[in-house]
This record gives C-alpha cells, structure tokens and sequence, in this order.
C-alpha cells in the first residue's frame, strides 16, 4: 500500500507570514490540531501544530506574531508512490506529501493505524476464507490445548459448530486427536490413522513454534473415504467414456473431437462417409487436413484460440457436396477452451427434401388461401352472399388480409355490409377464436364515447359504477375491434385512437395507469375520409394509421346480378324466423334490380321482411311494390294490416318503417335524429327495440 493510497488530499495549509491566532481559528474550524506551512508555490516549508500554539499561550506571548517564527522547519515529506511500511518507524505525527516539490496531501497516524487495522482485518478474513475453503478438516490448538481454531469442515465432520468448539479442551471434542502429544513432546506426526463417527481419516500433526517456544499445534484430517468414491468415480468415468464412444459413433452425423491447437483427438465412422478419410488416419493431424479437403472453412482451424463462441457455416467441396460444419468449444473450470466438438453433415439430399417441402408448403398455403375464397364465394354463410365479379374479387382479398394483423379501413356506401366484411375478415385470421367486438361510432353520444371506447375507473364522473368498467378495446383484447362510421369520431377523441394505434396501450378514464391491450383494429365508414382530412374535419396521421389496407365494398347498384340471389337468401331467412312458406315472383325480381337502391343490401333486406310480412298472399308481385319500385300501393297506404289490431302494434308497425327508411337514407344516428326532431338518445333505443342496430354498416 503507497502514501496515496491512504492520504488526505487538498489538506488546509498555512502560509508563513499568517499570525498564529489566524491559524488556531483555522485549526478550530477544521477540526485539525496541525497543518503545513508552504510558500507562493506550494513547497512544504515548515509545519505547525497545536503543540506551538499551546506553548505560545502558556508562555503568555504575542499571538501575532507570524507562523514562520514558531513553526518546526525539520519536516519529514513523502512522496506519493512511498510504501507504508518506509515510514511505520518513525515518530513523526504528521507526513506532509509531495509530487514535483508541490503539496498534494498529508498522511497522519490516524491514516496509518486506519490503514494498518484495514490491512490486518483483510488478512485475516482472507486466512479465514482460505482455511474454511479447504476440503481437508483443520484444528488448531495453543500450549494448554485450548481450541483456538476450527474449519467448516471439522466442524461437519465433529458435528459440532465453532462457537461449541472454540475455548474448550481439545480432549472434550476430540480425545484422540494425538495434539496433545505434539504438544508435549514438540515433534511432527504424519500419516496417523483416527476414527471420526465412524468416518476413517489420516490425520498430519504439526507443532507451532514462535522462535524457541512452543505456542500450539495444528492437525490436518484428510477423510479416506473420499479415496474411495475416487476410485469409484475413476470406475464411472471410464464406463461413461465407453458410453461417450458408442453415442459418437451411432451418429449419423461426421462427429471428430479436437483439442485447442486444432490436433484430431477422435473421430468417428460416419465421417469416413462424408469425408471419405477413415477415422483412424486423421487422430493426431491437424484440422487444416479437412480444410485443404474442403469439409470445414479455414475459421474452423482457430477456433479454439480465436474465440469461445459456437462457430457454423456451409461448405461446398469440390465434388459438389452441400456440407454443414458446426464447432462448439468445450472449455475447463478457469473458461478456457480444451476441446471443440465439430459436427458435420451432408446437406446435399437435405436441401432437395427441404426445397421440396417448401414447395409443398407454398402450394398448401395457397390451396388453403384458395379453398377459404371458394368457400365464402359460393358456399357462403347465413349473412354472406356473393354473386358478382367485384364482390369475388373483394373476398379475395379479404381472405388474405385475414392472415395478417394489419390495419384495415372498410369503404362503402351505407348499408353495403361493411360490418359483414369486419366479421368475414375475423373468422379467416389467426384471432378467430377471439372476441369481435363492434362498435358504431356515430350511435354512441359524443360525451359517453371515450368512457365507452378506453372504460373508465370507479367515480370517474357522476354516474359511474363502483367496480369502473372496461372499455371496448380491452374487451376486445386477443381479437379484433371493428370501429363503424369512424368518421364521426370527435376530433379529440381521434388523438387518443391514434396514441393507442401506436401504443398499444388505453387508460381508462379517471385513470393515470395504462393497460396494454392486443386487439387488431379494423374500421369502417361511408365518409369520404380524404376530403375530412383537406377540411380539417379528420386527423391526417390517423387516416394513414387506419387506411394500412384499404377495402372498398362496392353498392348494390354496381352489382345487381346479385340482387335475386340476395332476395332468395332473405327470404329464406325470414320464412324461418317468422315460421312462413312465402316467395317473390319472377316479375317483382325484374322491378327490383331496375332500382338504384339508394340503401342498399340493408335496404333490401328490410324492404323484403316488410314485403313477407305485410303481404296477405304467399307470393309477392309487382303490385305488392311500393310506390317507388312501380307497384299498386301509395305512400300513405304502406302499413298493412289483415284487420283490426292493438293501436299500440300499429304504432310500433310505423316507427319501424320510418326508422328503417331513415336508416336507409342517413348516415348516422344524429343525421337520423335531426331529421325526425327527437334526441338522438331516442333513435338509438328505438333502434335497439326494432333490432335495427345490428344493420348500421
């Protein structure tokens, strides 16, 4: 340990032309009782102690006078780089320390006896740790054979802790230690053979002289039955080793073992198949032999010096052969490399089977792709109806878009079936086990829509449940969220959609905590998105954030050769809600594929459950028609009724036909709710009365 090690630097100092009360102010408020003395350069010229000061006021003198004239001028300096052990014999209090004749530091006893406590303790933790560390059982005992000494491994093999031990007569712990003989007759025992609780140990005996006087002895047990298990052990490693040979060998795989400089130590048969060398001639060469053959790469030859990392890479011999190599470096208890294992295969037939394989994977995936296509187009489902070029080519690539978790944004007129295509996109992804939750932005009023969107945390706001509850995109958390009419979204709830978008996390309101959520988010709406974003009326980061994929679903008049397939499939269903045998005529189809159909497939849909059910006879005709399409009837004559009935169902009859019309016409419950001059709140329970929710698309 050096000066440096242990000194105070930037110590206070004193200057020669200062009076001694200055200094014993300073030595007051830095708590020193001396300090050296230097001049305008900092060389050390003198030093000052408490001592002056003391023999100044006991001597009744001037405390005014200058430093230099009391100061010890005899100063003993250091250098930092000094050993400790230069200056343990002197005498001097205080060390001041010098780098180029400037002071850097000083050294007091204090330093030295915080440095030489610090050195001892570190010793002797060391020499505990070093003796508790040995295998072997260590007891050691002073003149009179008081224990003063005693190692976790004695203490395992006595069964007796050290604190039980240390203090007592070695004949109380251990009688036939034979120390006590060492101590009386002052000479070595080695090779003594004792009995430890029926353990058999050889125990070395030592006595401790301190110059001419005996002041203890030390035993040193070694457990014989560890000799044993050795040979035992030597038994299993030599049967694991002919284990080790039978596995290398069984391998189909070239295995050849090398020590760190590359030399061949083993190789087993298979190699000779891939290599064509036979095992026997390559122990004791040199790796390069399979390099210049062109089995490994030329890294493969210093890999054990160069790095202790696996190492693998692709051959090509000059015969053709696709070889993979791989080294693997197997390193001793100190992390050095001894040995690489190296593993080679021929990679010629596998790569055909693999190109193979791929290929049948391609041509299954595509198969699949093309099955689920078919499927939807001509099976179809209860909801799913396809009849016409544009919508084949839409299911197409819906199919695919359903095998990814991109974003997608549903374009349409509405009432074209934009929610049907949200939930035809689901049931073909990866999340269709999932949850599909809809949400239709222009039904929900604007204050309860974010609290509806994110959830919100209990007392949140007035009216709040106790528990809080979740908001649509947690609910919709392991599948898909579809996001209806998103053109109606307030603009500081588009914000929010959009941190979520790139978060993947929603706080619900009255909350500072995020939650993360995995929802894949599809939207839709009949708005032109384009032209809100020129007008300010939509965010332009969030339209780029939803229009990943975008998804156009034609209207009904751009595809009416699907309309009598449509007709049939209504009217199946409706037969079999309301328990009825009815049917369109040819004619009444002919009329309904004339119109434009401003509403759409929704407006179809609920043009022919109106029809079936106001309809006296089985079969509707031209006749049966409203006004609009031609037929016999007016407008103020639409609601039928077979005789008298409840004022109350008359009623709800009309409500219905006036929401269904309103629905076909507006885009939004607020379009709706202007229109007919009640709250918008009354639409959407109308709504939901009438079933009419589920057909906002």
């Amino acid at each position: 340990m050096r000066l440096e090690d242990i000194m105070t630097p930037n110590p206070v100092l004193l200057h020669p032309e200062m009076p001694v009360s200055e200094a014993a102010k300073v030595f007051v408020e830095h708590g020193i009782d001396g300090a050296p003395v230097v001049d305008e350069r900092r060389r050390v010229i003198g030093l000052l102690t408490k001592s002056h000061i003391l023999r100044l006021v006991s001597q009744e003198q001037d405390m005014s006078i200058p430093v230099s004239e009391v100061m010890t001028r005899r100063v003993l300096v250091g250098h930092p780089r000094d050993e400790l052990s230069q200056y343990f014999r002197t005498t001097v209090k205080r060390i001041p320390v010098v780098r180029e004749d400037e002071i850097v530091g000083i050294v007091t006893n204090s330093d030295f006896l915080e440095a030489f406590f610090d050195s001892y303790y570190r010793m002797s933790t060391e020499l505990k740790a070093v003796i508790n560390a040995t295998h072997n059982v260590i007891i050691a005992v002073n003149e009179k054979g008081i224990i003063k000494l005693i190692n976790q491994a004695a203490e395992k093999a006595l069964q007796v802790t050290a604190e039980e031990a240390l203090g007592r007569h070695v004949a109380e712990i251990i009688p036939n230690t034979g120390l006590l003989e060492v101590l009386k007759e002052g000479k070595t025992q080695t090779a003594q053979k004792i009995w430890l609780n029926s353990r058999c140990f050889i125990s070395n005996r030592t006595p401790i002289w301190k110059g001419e006087t005996l002041i203890g002895a030390v035993a040193v047990l070694q457990d014989v039955s560890e000799l044993e298990a050795v040979s035992q052990e030597l038994q299993f490693v030599k049967d694991l080793n002919e284990v080790l040979n039978a596995i290398i060998e069984s391998s189909f795989d070239g295995l050849f073992i090398t020590d760190r400089n590359g030399y061949i130590l083993r190789a087993n048969q298979a190699l000779e198949r891939i290599t064509g060398f036979e095992p026997g001639t390559l122990v004791g060469q040199n790796i390069e032999v399979l390099v210049k053959k062109g089995i490994v790469a030329q890294e493969a030859a210093s890999l054990g010096i160069s790095t202790d990392q696996p190492c693998t890479s692709m051959q090509t011999t000059p015969e053709g052969k696709a070889i993979l190599w791989t080294g693997s470096p197997v390193f001793d208890e100190d992390g050095r490399v001894t040995r690489i294992v190296y593993n080679v295969r021929d990679m010629t037939e596998l790569t055909r089977l693999e190109q193979k394989l791929e290929q049948a994977r391609s041509l299954s995936q595509h198969y699949e792709s093309q099955l689920k296509t078919l499927k939807l187009q001509y099976v179809g489902s209860d909801r799913l109806v396809v009849g016409s070029a544009a919508m084949r080519k839409l299911i197409e690539m819906v199919v695919r878009v359903g095998q990814v978790d991109s974003t997608v944004l549903i374009t349409g007129e509405s009432g074209t079936g934009k929610e049907l295509i949200a939930e035809t996109i689901h049931n073909n992804s990866r999340r269709r086990e999932g949850p599909f939750i809809k949400v239709n932005c222009g039904a929900i009023p604007e204050h309860l829509l974010e609290s509806e969107l994110f959830g919100y945390e209990a007392g949140a706001f007035t009216g709040a449940r106790r528990e809080g509850k979740a908001g649509y995109f947690e609910m919709a958390d392991g599948g898909t969220l579809f996001l209806d009419e998103i053109g109606e979204l307030p603009l500081n709830l588009q914000v929010k959609l959009l941190r979520v978008l790139q978060s993947k996390e929603v706080t619900r309101v009255g909350s500072t905590r995020p939650t993360r959520v995995d929802a894949r988010i599809l939207a839709g709406t009949n708005r032109n998105l384009e032209e809100m974003v020129q007008n300010k009326q939509f965010r332009e980061d969030l339209y780029y954030r939803l229009n990943v994929i975008p998804l156009y679903v034609p209207p009904l008049r751009e595809r009416k050769e699907e309309i009598p397939l449509l007709v049939v499939h209504f009217v199946k269903l409706i037969n079999q809600k309301y328990e009825m045998n009815k049917r369109f005529s040819p004619e009444a189809i002919e009329v309904l594929m004339k119109y434009d159909w401003p509403g759409n497939v929704r407006e179809l849909e609920n043009l022919v459950e109106r029809l079936l059910v106001t309809c006296s006879g089985d079969i509707v005709k031209v006749e049966d028609l409203p006004p609009q399409f031609g037929g016999g009837t007016t407008g103020a004559a639409e609601v039928r009724v077979s005789g008298i009935l409840p004022l109350k169902d008359a009623v709800e009859s009309v409500e219905r036909q006036i929401l269904e019309k309103a629905y076909a016409e507006y885009r939004t419950t607020r379009q709706i709710a202007s229109k007919l001059r009640v709250d918008a709140s009354t639409i959407v329970r109308k709504a939901a009365k009438y079933g009419l929710i589920n057909k906002l698309n």
